[in-house]
């Protein structure tokens, strides 16, 4: 029998897969959009007007949809690009294939660090080698922090509001690790985990990813790519017991993570 609470979540993962979606579908009209501006500049103005209505709808019929169910606390969709950008390759790989890395933030709530196997992610891996060498992420900021239904702190995103990234995107990798998904179509990512966010879509990674603090089910479909060690879980739980800013369930943390440096190094 499914409990209320198991249907809550159910109803705020189909919520947060259906505006995903819908985030993407956008996205994907406004880069032609684009190319229609540059060709003629002189609809300007009704395409701009087109793409406002279009966004505005998907919106609008999401709320309405969704009034029942709760807000949905999940892995914010992080686009590689903006509409306007082309999209890059992914790095050249040059990491070691079958060694491990550590990835190191120093932050203002303290140092966070975890493990990478790069035989079992090794384009991740590879990415945030690359990434950290050009130090990408030093003066960023952790975005987002949910504390219901998932607890996940999620960083990298060099704008801050959970629509930056690289400008490419990277394959998805070891997304059968955490098991077979069950009836509700989840897996259970065990505190310390840290797997990369992406669009809703399949094979969309960037450069954001979210450090799971406790016990949360999603489906698998996020890379699990590092575990944390016990001291820095135990940081991300300090930040989690905090809470968001100004309340609420989904938000920037009331304790701002402010990365300096973040550094990656083979074991």
């Amino acid at each position: 029998m499914v409990t209320s609470d198991q249907r809550r979540r159910q109803l705020a993962r189909e919520k947060y897969e259906r505006q995903q979606q819908r985030r993407e579908e956008a996205r994907r009209r406004t880069r032609r959009l684009t190319l229609v501006i540059t060709s003629a500049v002189a609809v300007v103005a009704v395409i701009g007007g087109a793409t406002y209505l279009a966004t505005s709808g998907d919106d609008e019929k999401d709320n309405k949809t969704d009034a029942a169910a709760s807000q949905s606390p999940s892995a914010e969709a992080s686009p590689s690009a903006s509409p306007t950008e082309e999209a890059k390759p992914e790095p050249a790989m040059k990491i070691d294939k079958k060694a491990r890395y550590t990835m190191s933030l120093k932050t203002s709530q303290g140092d966070i660090a975890f493990t990478m196997d790069a035989s079992k992610t090794p384009h991740t891996t590879n990415s945030f080698k690359s990434l950290a060498d050009k130090k990408f992420f030093d003066g960023t900021k952790c975005h987002r922090l949910t504390t219901d239904g998932i607890f996940v702190l999620q960083c990298g995103d060099p704008k801050g509001d959970g629509t930056g990234g690289p400008g490419y995107t990277i394959p998805d990798e070891n997304l059968t690790a955490l098991g077979k998904a069950g009836a509700d179509g989840s897996v259970t990512y065990p505190a310390g985990t840290v797997a990369m966010a992406n669009t809703g879509q399949a094979h969309t990674g960037g450069s954001q990813f979210f450090l799971v603090y406790k016990d949360s089910k999603l489906p698998p479909s996020y890379t699990p790519f590092g575990t944390m060690d016990a001291k820095s879980l135990k940081a991300v739980e300090a930040i989690g017991k905090a809470g968001v800013e100004g309340g609420g369930a989904d938000g920037a943390p009331k304790k701002a993570v402010n990365i300096s440096k973040l550094t990656v190094d083979k074991v």
